[in-house]
């Protein structure tokens, strides 16, 4: 589990093919202190398992399924992505809970400055735009991000000047490919309230759902 507040970027050194997916190899612009082999790290917003760690440098292998749904198949050598170390039960929240599981890849539709802020646009993938709230949090190449403003087919976020020069946003343009994980909250949300089918999970007969009836029988709706 992630927050989304950047630890700083990295640079890919080297990639190579490796049982249907690839190894990356990575270098930290910052000291990699206490490291522990086969911590969790994202790269890029994306969960990997960091091995032969040795000083800033580390390994990780990346799956098919990631190369597929994220944008990290599509970077080079000599790239640079954000990196976050996983949570710790006693850190500050400073971001929101981010799983590191890219739900999908979006295009940055416009890029505007507003004075000493930056303005971006993202198309919203198909399928995730009930997900994504104006005000609400998301994760943008692993950076948590507050909604400006939303429609069925973009949304908009804000970005201060520490975040565009800390991350990889800076270099970020019209066109280019981000990874995008929703707010994982509402997903879990959408699934207590919908409506159980028979087979596995499916309620006990004569069960209390948590419902919509449910919940405005106990006070949570009006």
């Amino acid at each position: 589990m992630f927050t989304g507040i950047i630890l700083g970027k990295g640079k890919i050194t080297a990639k190579r093919p490796a049982g249907g997916g690839m190894i990356f190899e990575l270098e930290t612009d910052f000291p990699f202190d206490d490291p522990v082999e086969g911590e969790s790290i994202a790269v890029n917003g994306v969960c990997l398992t960091a091995r032969d760690i040795r000083a800033r440098r580390f390994l990780a292998d990346v799956s098919p399924e990631s190369l597929a749904r994220t944008n990290l198949g599509r970077l080079g050598a000599g790239e640079r992505v954000n990196l976050e170390r996983a949570l710790r039960l006693s850190d500050r929240l400073g971001g929101h809970l981010v799983s590191g599981h890219v739900d999908a890849v979006a295009e940055v539709l416009s890029r505007e400055p507003l004075g000493d802020f930056t303005l971006f646009t993202f198309a919203v993938p198909a399928g995730l735009g009930k997900y994504i709230i104006a005000k609400g949090s998301v994760a943008i190449d692993g950076i948590s991000l507050t909604v400006n403003e939303v429609d069925e087919r973009s949304f908009s976020v804000s970005i201060i000047p520490h975040t565009l020069a800390l991350t990889t946003l800076g270099g970020l343009k019209p066109g280019g490919l981000i990874n995008l994980e929703v707010d994982l909250i509402g997903k879990y949300v959408e699934k207590l309230l919908s409506p159980k089918k028979g087979g596995e999970g499916a309620q006990a007969a004569g069960s209390a759902g948590l419902d919509q009836a449910f919940l405005a029988q106990h006070g949570f709706l009006r």
